[in-house]
């Protein structure tokens, strides 16, 4: 998935982006980039510096979690729209998480940098965008 109109079309079916009009759609979709990773590929890995998010396309991924103890714990299984990595679009920190290929998967890649130029230029985009992120935050915390 290379050009501007179908990744804009993808979008749609993100929840991150629900509410975005097709103008920003297509705005946004000339940011992505698309990564194919193999099946036991590491996507992220927890600890690493973070550059950006990631929608999954097609595939299914594993979010992995080493304790300090050493013991590691899957919090979260994605497929096809569900997105991981937004943190890294707000700050410059460390991935709180690894994520594996448990398939052959193709994702979008967007990068911090990229995301934060887009939303300088559409301030109403970054409005909607950081609204859903909260709403996330809340349900990850089991607040809504």
């Amino acid at each position: 998935m290379r050009d501007p109109k179908e990744i804009a079309e993808f979008l749609t079916t993100v929840p991150l982006f629900y509410g975005l009009n097709g103008r920003q759609l297509e705005k946004l979709a000339r940011r992505f980039v698309p990564r194919e990773y193999q099946a036991g590929e590491a996507i992220v890995v927890q600890g690493q510096g973070g550059e950006g998010m990631f929608v999954i396309v097609s595939g299914k991924v594993e979010a992995i979690r080493e304790r300090t103890d050493g013991t590691r714990a899957v919090v979260n299984n994605f497929g096809p729209t569900d997105f991981f990595g937004e943190l890294s679009l707000l700050d410059d920190g460390v991935r709180t998480a690894s994520v594996i290929a448990k398939e052959n998967s193709q994702c979008l890649a967007l990068t911090r940098w990229d995301f934060i130029s887009t939303m300088k230029e559409d301030a109403d985009m970054g409005v909607v965008v950081a609204q859903e992120l909260a709403r996330r935050f809340r349900r990850a915390l089991n607040v809504l």
